[in-house]
């Protein structure tokens, strides 16, 4: 498995979409994916699969925040150019998954919570031991805001992927999960 974490390595230390697709459709995804950014004027984007089941990394020159909002627009007048996207996540900062780098990533990213907005810290976890909990308490220690673990207005949000870790502060509609907006088309 570490020789694998090596050979994604350079993709995972800098990457900014994290996309979820079923169990075998990791390749289909890719092309799916490249294509969609080049859609939205990315030529250059670089795609690829993780060595976690479903995942895909993607690193685009746009926004990430923005990739989403455009993606959700194409998916409401083109649902048939989703076929293997499940969920798109955009991510603002890639560290080693380490506490401490977590933690000071975070707390600068969460410069972006406004005085009166509440958050929430989510974490998701894929081949690695770190704590959740640990990392949950490190990030809330550091952010002098209100939580608000049922309605916030952002979201902490740090993906786990084994050495490396993305971390974005989003609005609850920053995530585009293509099965929940078609239910709702």
């Amino acid at each position: 498995m570490t020789r694998i974490w090596e050979l994604v390595k350079e993709m995972l230390d800098d990457f900014n979409l994290l996309v979820s697709t079923s169990r075998g459709n990791e390749r289909n995804t890719c092309s799916e994916l490249w294509y969609l950014l080049g859609e939205l004027g990315d030529k250059e984007a670089q795609v690829d699969m993780t060595p976690a089941i479903g995942l895909i990394v993607a690193k685009t020159i746009l926004d990430p925040v923005d990739v989403v909002r455009k993606l959700r627009a194409v998916l409401k007048e083109r649902p048939w150019e989703f076929r293997y996207t499940l969920k798109v996540t955009p991510v603002q900062r890639v560290v080693q998954t380490d506490i401490e780098e977590i933690k000071k990533a975070s707390a600068d990213l969460a410069r972006e919570i406004a005085v009166g907005e509440t958050f929430r810290v989510s974490v998701e976890k894929r081949h690695t031991n770190v704590s959740g909990r640990e990392i949950i308490e490190a990030i809330a220690s550091c952010i002098d805001r209100k939580v608000n673990l049922e309605k916030p207005d952002r979201i902490v949000l740090v993906e786990v992927l084994g050495k490396f870790s993305g971390i974005s502060i989003l609005r609850p509609d920053d995530i585009l999960s293509t099965e929940r907006e078609r239910r709702s088309l």
